[in-house]
């Protein structure tokens, strides 16, 4: 069968529902994915032809994204700051935002060995993209789902890295495994809930659909609940003098900054996005 006549019905599928460019973009993941093959075969070989087992590989994800499935659930990975990652229904997909708050802490830090913890891990990414820049680092990522971190686990081995995975609650007030001097943290991160469900209106289906809502979404009444405990877990886990890097709601910037300064952080710095949002603070114990 040819590939070119693939391509054409996913376009003819799809198009309407995502544009050409971006249906592009997903036939180029799935030939990679699934045939090895990159986007230049079709110029080089127009008449390039795959077998019937071949294509109902491309054929199933096409009807995935037909009901609007998250490209990256269907391939079950996703890059996120040059490293590969697998995803599936227990993570939420990386975000390039995601990449930003990584970037910062990368760019503040220096050489010298770090203690770091990542809250809320999900899929690992801000771990494992810490460790793999950070090498000097010791690093620990919690997560309250414990599919999220047999994810994050598989994410590790397969960037070649070393991280402590805890299985825990930030909410949980005792913060039993923590209370020890030996967990004193150089920096602490977190990309915690934070979208209201007021803002649902705001998110598209295919993430609203699929992705895990325990790692989404916070009540309306009180959207800074995880904020709020990690700068409690501060108290007694980040050393004089650390930093504590958060992605937060773009609504809620200078919420932020009263939380944080009514814990007695001091050079508080709110920085945008790329899109021009609020999106992330960092802050000196």
């Amino acid at each position: 069968m040819r590939l070119k006549s693939i391509l054409d019905r996913y376009h003819k599928t799809l198009d309407e529902r995502f544009g050409k460019n971006e249906v592009d973009s997903f036939f180029n993941l799935v030939i990679e994915h699934y045939l090895n093959l990159k986007r230049i075969h079709l110029v080089t070989t127009p008449e390039y032809t795959i077998t019937e087992v071949e294509a109902q590989s491309l054929f199933e994800a096409l009807n995935q994204l037909k009901l609007e499935q998250p490209i990256q659930y269907i391939l079950g990975e996703t890059e996120f700051y040059g490293l590969p990652f697998k995803v599936n229904g227990h993570t939420l997909i990386p975000r390039p935002e995601t990449e930003e708050l990584v970037a910062l802490i990368i760019d503040d830090s220096n050489a010298s060995p770090l203690k770091i913890l990542d809250i809320g891990t999900g899929s690992g990414c801000i771990a494992i993209s810490l460790a793999k820049n950070l090498p000097n680092a010791k690093i620990s990522a919690l997560d309250v789902s414990h599919e999220a971190i047999q994810v994050a686990k598989e994410n590790a081995e397969l960037n070649s890295v070393e991280i402590q995975f805890i299985h825990d609650n930030i909410l949980n007030s005792h913060h039993a495994k923590f209370t020890s001097s030996s967990h004193c943290y150089d920096i602490i991160v977190s990309n915690p809930p934070y979208v209201r469900h007021l803002e649902k209106a705001e998110i598209q289906p295919n993430v609203l659909d699929n992705e895990p809502h325990l790692a989404l979404f916070v009540d309306d009444e009180n959207p800074l609940q995880f904020y709020k405990a990690i700068c409690e877990f501060t108290g007694q886990n980040l050393k004089t003098g650390g930093y504590l890097y958060l992605e937060i709601n773009e609504y809620l910037g200078e919420e932020m900054i009263e939380l944080l300064k009514g814990f007695n952080f001091k050079n508080i710095e709110l920085k945008k996005d790329i899109f021009g949002k609020d999106r992330m603070l960092k802050g000196v114990k």
